[in-house]
């Protein structure tokens, strides 16, 4: 049902619907996507009617929200058309995208092969994936606070790599260091103690290629996701490498990793340098690489930040408190 439309004011936009489904998946239940697009640019008195006739949804509004809304409902009809699914948080994301100086018009934000798309959410996820994309970098950090999708970003280009046959292998590591446990006091054999460290990868590889896929990859060794020391004296070849959780690798176990890089490969390294669970006194290998190494060629750090966090909304909340009361206790 088509809401009514109202006199136009100063700016006015019509943006045309290639079909009745992609209307009604734009609109939402209740019109609720385009209730939230009003929302979001509710200073500039932004108005979004839908015309069921027409197939066509009219914006009108003030200064630059009329054109921004505009454009972000045809980012959102460009993210449905590649696969994305019509929620509020898709739109959301658009939204974001959209206003951001670097906005972009193209399906270059998705990445192909997968399961199911994968596109950014913010502008720093946009950012990271352009430099995950970039051949000529051998070598990208990926930091910052929980849920900012720097690992799963991470995974999906190196599964796409994968299964377009542009790698032979994706390796996966990370410390076994994590709420002060070590793998000698977990019971049961080797794997079995490994495997509660890497659930968050496999999680994120069965979402990009299926569980089947995967676990086929893994026999054939295409796959594999491993503990940190398991790296050490290893070279890998044509192969793309994540490094995990690195803010809990010491310094001597981030070179040692480093190093392990063989021709054709390309090596991503993620982590938080504000949640290391490393010994006191221990220094963190992850800030002391990206330090040394800001500025090689090959090369590139992203800092991925609160901004980013595409979790539940309360996770940046949690961030944000967590980073007063630090602030408030160095302060003392």
């Amino acid at each position: 049902m088509s809401r009514k439309p109202t006199q136009a004011r100063g700016q006015r936009y019509t943006v045309p619907v290639a079909s009745q489904k992609m209307l009604r998946d734009i609109c939402g239940p209740a019109h609720a996507n385009l209730q939230l697009l009003e929302r979001a640019f509710a200073d500039d008195g932004v108005r979004v009617d839908s015309q069921a006739q027409s197939g066509e949804i009219i914006i009108t509004g003030e200064g630059d929200g009329a054109r921004l809304a505009a454009d972000s409902l045809q980012a959102f009809a460009r993210r449905i058309a590649n696969g994305a699914e019509p929620t509020p948080a898709e739109l959301e994301a658009a939204i974001r995208l959209t206003a951001s100086p670097a906005a972009t018009t193209g399906t270059g934000e998705v990445i192909q092969g997968l399961r199911k798309p994968v596109m950014a959410q913010t502008p720093g996820q946009r950012a990271y994936l352009d430099k995950l994309r970039q051949d000529d970098l051998g070598l990208v950090f990926g930091v910052g606070p929980a849920g900012t999708g720097k690992t799963y970003l991470a995974v999906a280009i190196g599964a796409a790599e994968l299964k377009a046959g542009k790698r032979d292998r994706l390796v996966v590591a990370r410390p076994a260091v994590e709420a002060g446990e070590k793998l000698g006091f977990l019971p049961g054999a080797l794997e079995e103690k490994v495997d509660p460290y890497m659930l968050p990868i496999w999680d994120a590889l069965n979402e990009c290629l299926g569980a089947q896929e995967v676990d086929r990859r893994k026999e054939r060794r295409e796959i594999e996701v491993a503990p940190l020391a398991f790296m050490r004296g290893r070279t890998l070849k044509n192969a793309f490498v994540i490094i995990d959780e690195a803010q809990n690798a010491t310094v001597p176990q981030m070179k040692m990793v480093l190093t392990r890089l063989g021709r054709g490969s390309r090596m991503v390294v993620t982590g938080d340098p504000s949640q290391t669970d490393l010994p006191p006194n221990t220094k963190s290998g992850l800030g002391h690489a990206m330090s040394i190494l800001k500025g090689v060629e090959g090369v590139a750090i992203e800092q991925l930040t609160r901004a980013d966090v595409v979790r539940h909304e309360l996770v940046g909340r949690i961030i944000d408190a967590y980073d007063k009361d630090a602030k408030g206790a160095s302060r003392k």
